[in-house]
């Protein structure tokens, strides 16, 4: 595995630490920005291993979906994690009036933490 591979992945996983924190911790909105985050960082340590990156997140997503989900190297659901991860993430950033429960949070940590262990599973079986 590339040291830019291990890198994503171990921020990821700090993201994931985060974002659990956060919810105990009641702070909604940051926590689903936390797990976003986590989700994205997975999908980079992919492209990482293959010497690519993008500078926009719809980029990493887009390619995400063609190389990995399409090609059935990773589950439907997991288009459907990165896509509503970056949705709640921007509503969480961006909108004023956004409200934020427990409930949206720890899905969206769940979802994450199944994220970044696909991600996992599916670099290490390259070794």
């Amino acid at each position: 595995m590339r040291d830019l591979t291990r890198y994503r992945l171990d921020t990821a996983q700090e993201r994931l630490e985060v974002a659990v924190k956060l919810i105990i911790d009641g702070h909604y909105r940051i926590s689903i920005s936390n797990s976003y985050y986590a989700i994205f960082n997975a999908a980079r340590a992919l492209l990482a291993e293959e010497e690519i990156d993008f500078k926009k997140h719809s980029a990493v997503i887009s390619y995400f979906r063609r190389k990995y989900v399409k090609t059935g190297l990773f589950d439907v659901k997991y288009s459907a994690y990165i896509g509503g991860a970056f949705d709640s993430r921007s509503d969480c950033d961006y909108e004023d009036f956004f409200i934020a429960s427990r409930e949206q949070a720890e899905e969206q940590y769940q979802h994450a933490v199944e994220f970044v262990e696909a991600v996992k599973v599916y670099l290490e079986g390259l070794e």
